[in-house]
């Protein structure tokens, strides 16, 4: 007798998987962050050293680069940039939108240590004096010329140096470099100042950004760069893209001739499979390169692989003479412990890469583990889930429907 309820659940939940996928795909799509590699973009590889001489390089000191560095990055306007710690003295900062490298080396790289010195070199004052977020590039309102102000934490302080020294020029420096020696030609009471001599407006909204985000604590020395311009970035997507979707479609069709039935499973939990791995990503805020998608191409294989394994042991039980039901129950159980060895194995070989590998590696290390959890999840539970839905509602009863011919059945 035919359980109709079966057949109704299994459709309702085909639905299901399709309608999601339908109504946010797209959008899930969409809100995939890429990287430099498909984008276009710029990619800096620094080595850094203690600023004193013999001072040793802690952690600490490379997480204060590194934030100083991200907070740097916000005046490029560059959204989700990624900075690793490489080793002990390295960090790469990849910057997917960003085409004009030298803008992006001078904000990044730049020291940006702001002193106010004598005419004898004694530091009056420093950058850690200003207020939070205390220096603005604007115009001059009087000579509509570009200039950054300033704004002090201790008004009191200021108004004492320039009492000290009315009359006389103090040298504004950035670094080593004097930017201008105003005179000051009267005591300052409310802690302000500003700097002259920039050439736009952008040059001087730069300088005021670096200056709000302070000095780096360390050295740096560029040791690599590359850049990735848009219109290879796209192209390369494209071609990603249209790999994954010719192979994808192959995989279909290999899947349909050869199982059937179980064929058309597969099919419908790799759609979810791959909805679920975009989605995953997206709320994990994980970037998507190039070895990404090899990655994600790759965990299809993995959860195709899964189906695979199962689907022929179920022929193989059907072949030698068992009822479906019987074949589902025998192949389900002794195709998990091949299924789990395989996966766990790659997992473990995901970690390594992920823990020795460069940025790209890594990336493609925990895609790569990504899928595999999600290969899992539809593939072995999902699959195995509408298949007992499928063979328990007596509506197939023929081995032809799981792609073995009758002729092949050894008992009957």
């Amino acid at each position: 007798m035919i359980n109709w309820s079966r057949i109704v659940t299994f459709l309702l939940i085909t639905l299901l998987v399709f309608g999601v996928i339908g109504v946010y795909g797209e959008k899930v799509a969409k809100s995939t962050t890429l990287g430099l590699d498909l984008r276009g973009g710029f990619e800096i590889l620094y080595e850094v050293s203690p600023l004193e001489p013999g001072a040793k390089m802690t952690q600490q000191t490379v997480k204060d680069a590194v934030s100083a560095i991200e907070r740097r990055v916000n005046v490029l306007g560059v959204t989700e940039p990624e900075i690793t710690v490489e080793g002990t003295n390295r960090i790469r900062v990849k910057l997917a939108g960003v085409h004009d490298q030298e803008q992006a080396r001078n904000v990044i790289g730049k020291p940006a240590n702001l002193t106010f010195r004598d005419m004898q070199g004694h530091i009056l004052m420093k950058g850690s004096d200003l207020a939070e977020n205390g220096a603005k590039g604007v115009l001059d309102p009087q000579t509509q010329q570009p200039v950054v102000t300033l704004q002090f934490k201790d008004a009191k302080k200021f108004a004492e140096v320039t009492q000290k020294y009315v009359g006389q020029p103090m040298g504004i420096y950035l670094d080593e470099k004097m930017l201008t020696a105003p005179t000051i030609r009267e005591v300052i009471p409310n802690g302000s100042a500003q700097i002259d001599g920039q050439e736009s407006i952008q040059e001087a909204k730069n300088l005021a950004a670096l200056l709000n985000a302070g000095a780096l604590p360390v050295k740096m020395k560029e040791v690599f760069s590359t850049s990735v311009g848009a219109k290879l970035g796209t192209q390369s997507l494209q071609n990603g893209i249209k790999a994954g979707v010719i192979g994808i479609a192959l995989v279909y069709i290999f899947m349909l001739a050869v199982y059937r039935l179980p064929g058309v499973i597969a099919c419908i939990m790799i759609s979810a499979y791959m909805f679920l791995l975009l989605l995953v990503q997206n709320l994990m805020d994980v970037t998507l390169t190039l070895p990404g998608i090899a990655a994600f191409i790759l965990g299809v294989g993995m959860a195709v692989d899964a189906n695979i394994i199962m689907y022929e042991r179920i022929k193989e039980e059907l072949r030698s003479g068992k009822t479906i039901l019987s074949a589902l129950r025998v192949g389900s159980q002794r195709s998990l412990s091949t299924i789990l060895d395989a996966n766990i194995t790659t997992i473990i070989a995901a970690l390594v890469l992920f823990q020795f590998g460069s940025s790209s590696v890594k990336g493609f290390a925990v895609i790569l583990i990504l899928s595999i959890v999600m290969s899992m999840l539809t593939s072995v539970v999902g699959s195995r889930l509408l298949l007992n839905l499928v063979v328990r509602s007596n509506l197939f009863k023929k081995p032809a429907y799981f792609g073995v011919r009758e002729r092949d059945i050894r008992e009957l």
